[in-house]
């Protein structure tokens, strides 16, 4: 972590912009070298203060936060955190907002809001810190083919032929962005993902990945059964495992015991490396710490395919740095090429099956 952040706040309201700057008045790594109302003065402030870091609110007058953001990453690629509402339609637009190269969203401190203010402000400074070590290169705007879809799905009888069982944290909206639209719905694969986000924002980002994806995307249930073309979101708050029942594979999910130790990306891959074994696919993507290590190193120990996102497009490195170093097997994938890593996978799998009936034949 840098040891001083200049951060340049944006937002309409001035009562918010010194809210945020009185966080670090005093005894902060974070140094506030300007202020902004709209999108037009942040683009002019930004080459005058030079920050490290801006949170950028959504709603302005005369140039809003997205359009700002656009320009932002046009011109001059700056690690973003986008301050936004916690409504259904705040949450899409947070989103929309990650897909354009914002790291992350905040909601805004409110005295009003549930979460006590302290927490906030803890939040608030430790997405700015991660915000800060970004590398600017990982930061980019992200196409999607099939961005306001109204789609069928055909969800398949039976149990899938394999499970792919993905972790993340900080960082991680983002890699899920370009690998969750991109799956096929003709892969008769499941997907569990773990993120460390609360479990209110993995409804709102399952119900927005819905509508762009051509694969269906749900929040993970208790006792669901997993069927294939499905992508199953879950929260590290929870612990989610995969059990066997009959001729069908089941998700169990509680709350975690000890959510602030992140030990839920090992629990799903543990489960699911010993239900699955070669069946298995273990992916690690962007995050700090080092939860998912010790899963992808059992997917490999049970026959499974072993993947951590690349040191290049992860937004944080330490995840799937860890997972790779422990799963000596593992491979480094970029982001961007992981949904047709996987559907690679299937398609070596039945050539290789076709290839053995005719032999058999």
């Amino acid at each position: 972590m840098k040891e001083n952040i200049r951060l340049l706040i944006v937002d309409d309201s001035r009562v918010m912009r010194d809210a945020i700057a009185d966080m670090f008045s005093y005894g902060s790594s974070i140094q506030v070298v300007g202020q902004a109302a709209n999108g037009e003065e942040a683009i002019k402030a930004i080459e005058l203060t030079q920050p490290d870091v801006i949170t950028l609110d959504v709603a302005m007058p005369v140039m809003d936060g997205i359009t700002a953001l656009k320009h932002i990453m046009i011109k001059k690629p700056i690690p973003t955190v986008m301050l936004s509402s916690l409504t259904l339609e705040g949450a899409r637009v947070a989103f929309d907002a990650l897909r354009y190269g914002a790291v992350d969203f905040i909601a805004k401190p409110s005295a009003l809001h549930d979460t006590d203010l302290s927490e906030q402000e803890a939040d608030i400074r430790s997405k700015i810190e991660y915000a800060a070590a970004v590398e600017v290169d990982a930061i980019k705007y992200i196409r999607s083919s099939h961005h306001n879809m109204v789609q069928e799905y055909s969800l398949e009888n039976g149990r899938p032929e394999k499970v792919v069982a993905m972790g993340t944290a900080e960082g991680g909206y983002g890699a899920l962005l370009k690998i969750i639209p991109h799956l096929s719905q003709d892969v008769p694969y499941s997907y569990l993902v773990t993120m460390y986000t609360i479990r209110e924002h993995v409804d709102a980002f399952a119900s927005y990945l819905n509508n762009i994806s051509s694969i269906h995307v749900k929040r993970a249930a208790h006792d669901e059964v997993l069927r294939p073309g499905v992508v199953y979101l879950n929260s590290g708050l929870d612990y989610t495992t995969v059990h066997e029942q009959g001729d069908d594979y089941t998700l169990h999910v509680s709350p975690a015991p000890f959510a602030s130790r992140k030990g839920a990306i090992d629990m799903l891959m543990f489960s699911a490396a010993d239900i699955l074994k070669e069946n298995c696919i273990g992916i690690v993507l962007s995050g700090t710490g080092f939860d998912g290590a010790e899963g992808l190193e059992e997917v490999v120990r049970m026959g499974g395919v072993a993947i951590a996102q690349d040191k290049m497009t992860s937004l944080c490195k330490n995840m799937p740095t860890t997972a790779h170093d422990r799963a000596k097997e593992s491979i480094y994938v970029a982001d961007k090429d992981i949904a047709e890593t996987i559907h690679n996978i299937f398609s070596m799998n039945n050539n290789s099956n076709s290839s053995g009936s005719e032999q058999t034949g």
